[in-house]
């Protein structure tokens, strides 16, 4: 069972912090900068899954996890989709605002959506 203490969900953690911190900082931690790099096919997912809400807009912890996800969903793919959503979710709920929540989930499963099935499961 998943608990706050699971060493995946704490790396998730570091790297949606280190995420948000990048949207302010010139510099990129080395843990991050993979991810970062990929904001070119990352990004684009989410503003299609989300287009009341431009990039700009969004806030910026939300953006920093639906970043890792889709990052996880989309290039890395050695999660199982549930399990990245719900510790997306589960990320929100933690940094995020009231409405976090559902956002995150709703633009993940739009996203997962518009997948081909063999990446959708």
């Amino acid at each position: 069972m998943k608990t706050a203490y699971d060493p995946r969900h704490r790396k998730r953690e570091e790297l949606v912090q280190l995420l948000f911190a990048a949207s302010f900082q010139k510099d990129h931690d080395p843990a991050i900068k993979k991810i970062w790099r990929q904001r070119n096919k990352i990004d684009p997912f989410i503003a299609t899954a989300a287009p009341e809400w431009p990039l700009d807009k969004l806030n910026p912890i939300d953006l920093a996890i639906l970043r890792l996800a889709v990052y996880e969903l989309v290039i890395d793919k050695t999660e199982p989709v549930k399990v990245i959503i719900d510790e997306a979710v589960e990320l929100a709920k933690q940094f995020g605002g009231s409405a976090s929540s559902s956002f995150v989930n709703g633009v993940l499963g739009t996203i997962c959506k518009s997948l081909p099935p063999s990446s959708n499961s």
